[in-house]
């Protein structure tokens, strides 16, 4: 198949019809925020000992997926899907690809913060590449790889082959600067480990409040899952158990440390947000250096997960 260049693309779902659920609580709620340096640590001994209790009159709304979201290019406009197949190593098209400069070091939003205005779809075999282009224009062919290649990536090493084909040009030109993209040879991409995450919109609310700002887009966090109807941090209480969503079961293993492309904006990449210093102003730091927010997950039972899914705390 050849390269088609087209403009717009109906698949993609736009940012701007990014659901305001995420950024809007349940009416009437009053909840406490809990800090990131003690509350998650206490979560499987919380839910023991409210176990034995009477059921409340009123009882608390359950968390529920309202968006899922993966980056097939590693730090290019997130994807939303209606349903993904959560894996061991996480979901097949995410961060598949990435992006690296003539010298072989990583680029990302960090680097070239345009590149989140590019969207990117992949199959979950990774063997067609499609880029949509903030002008509209569409870049989609089979992916052709060159020769082998490993990329130092935060204390890790991903291991990949070099893309061939019209991408990376169109992306150079597009963040000002020659890159190359590559493919990673196995499904997880550049992780080692924690293939979930997860954020409830209480968390958001939360720091939206500390912010000063009605609403926090939670694209900025990059996180798999987002959930609605959510306590402020209500994720933190689960760490050390297991819960369940959709098919899978997940076991959250530990608080997610963020790093400065939190503070970007999710659709233009310019940063607009402090949320390093709220996070820290409210929460703290953990072992006097990490800003906690959201949790990670671990796949202890792949399967599908859908939009509308809800939260079951196994343990």
């Amino acid at each position: 198949r050849g390269i088609r260049v087209r403009a717009g693309d109906d698949e993609m779902v736009d940012a701007e019809q990014h659901g305001s659920r995420m950024a809007q609580g349940a009416a009437g709620r009053r909840r406490g925020v809990a800090p990131a340096g003690a509350g998650w640590r206490r979560g499987r001994r919380g839910r023991q000992a409210g176990a034995d209790r009477a059921p409340s009159a009123s009882i608390a709304p359950v968390p529920v997926v309202a968006r899922l979201n993966i980056a097939p290019v590693r730090s290019l406009g997130l994807e939303s899907r209606k349903e993904i197949r959560l894996g061991h190593d996480g979901v097949a098209e995410d961060r598949r690809f990435y992006v690296i400069d003539d010298s072989g070091r990583l680029v990302d939003q960090l680097v070239a913060a345009e590149m989140v205005q590019v969207a990117a779809w992949s199959d979950p075999d990774a063997t067609v590449l499609r880029l949509t282009f903030p002008d509209g224009s569409v870049i989609e062919d089979e992916v052709r790889l060159d020769g082998p290649i490993e990329t130092h990536i935060h204390g890790r090493t991903a291991v990949g082959h070099i893309v061939e084909g019209p991408w990376a040009a169109a992306l150079g030109a597009h963040v000002g600067r020659p890159v190359r993209i590559v493919r990673c040879d196995r499904i997880g991409g550049t992780r080692i480990a924690h293939p979930a995450t997860l954020v409830t919109d209480g968390s958001l609310r939360a720091l939206g409040a500390v912010l000063g700002v009605d609403a926090v887009d939670a694209r900025r966090f990059r996180m798999l899952i987002e959930l609605e109807d959510g306590a402020a941090h209500e994720e933190d209480t689960w760490v050390g158990g297991w819960i369940g969503l959709g098919e899978t079961i997940l076991r959250i293993s530990a608080p997610v440390p963020r790093c400065a492309m939190t503070t970007h904006d999710p659709d233009t990449g310019q940063r607009d947000l402090d949320t390093l210093r709220a996070i820290k102003d409210y929460r703290g730091q953990v072992d006097g250096k990490d800003l906690m927010f959201g949790v990670w997950g671990e796949v202890e039972t792949p399967g599908v997960v859908r939009l509308g899914d809800a939260v079951r705390v196994l343990a």
